[in-house]
């Protein structure tokens, strides 16, 4: 009890002195709600999210959403049909995990001379360059391609959800020998001896295509030496499958 200005004595009800608890559970609610709503926008299509912002607004007291989330609601071209739960919690897709995977072992190991890493299409494109596998106008692979095709196949196996295409290139230099008797040749031979490294290495063959291309296809133009080394080339094109 207290005394008010006229000095009379007024009771309290024991029960309101209480009342703090409401609003501190109240508080606790609309927490509760919130990362309700966080979670199901961070997986479900819009939809399913309607659906559930309608069920908590009349879980708690309300007929309908408010109108302004009504209006964004419907506005649904303007609201992404799904929104990925990686991009609410940070992580990345196994894609971009691959992406910088490649992209350490290229400068934890100082290949970025002879190795480029790519993101074409919606594939990654891992390319070397040609004399960082075979001799001039071989299709055997020398010792420098050891420890490139080693870590290579290390990552291959730690994503057996991606396809692998391996494609050969050559300059525009004609060859005509009795083993290669022109650069289509020797491109598809290179392409192949990098494919059967990888099977023999324990990479499901089913996982994996080989591809020569000869002198198409270019990335400059062969009018230099320095040009036409680039166009000398293998290239690894991973591509996720999906369902």
């Amino acid at each position: 009890m207290f005394l008010d200005s006229s000095d009379h004595v007024v009771s309290v009800d024991e029960g309101d002195e209480g009342n703090w608890l409401m609003t501190y559970a109240d508080m606790m609610t609309l927490l509760l709600v919130f990362f309700v709503l966080l979670f199901s926008i961070s997986a479900l299509d819009l939809k399913k999210f309607k659906d559930a912002l309608q069920s908590i607004q009349v879980g708690l007291g309300n007929d309908e959403p408010p109108v302004a989330l009504l209006k964004v609601l419907e506005e649904e071209k303007e609201v992404p049909r799904k929104i990925a739960l990686e991009s609410v919690i940070g992580l990345k897709s196994r894609k971009d995990r691959l992406l910088n995977e490649i992209s350490e072992f290229i400068y934890s190991n100082q290949y970025s001379e002879n190795v480029r890493l790519d993101f074409e299409g919606g594939n990654v494109k891992l390319r070397i360059t040609g004399h960082a596998l075979f001799d001039s106008g071989s299709a055997q692979l020398n010792a420098a391609a050891a420890p490139i095709l080693e870590e290579i196949t290390r990552i291959i196996k730690r994503y057996p959800d991606f396809k692998v295409n391996i494609k050969g290139f050559t300059d525009n230099i004609p060859i005509s020998t009795p083993q290669y008797p022109s650069n289509w040749e020797l491109s598809a031979i290179r392409a192949t001896s990098v494919l059967k490294y990888l099977v023999e290495a324990g990479i499901d063959e089913e996982r994996l295509t080989a591809t020569g291309y000869g002198e198409l296809n270019p990335l400059v133009p062969n009018t230099t030496e320095a040009n036409r080394a680039k166009n000398r080339r293998v290239e690894f094109v991973l591509e996720e499958e999906t369902d």
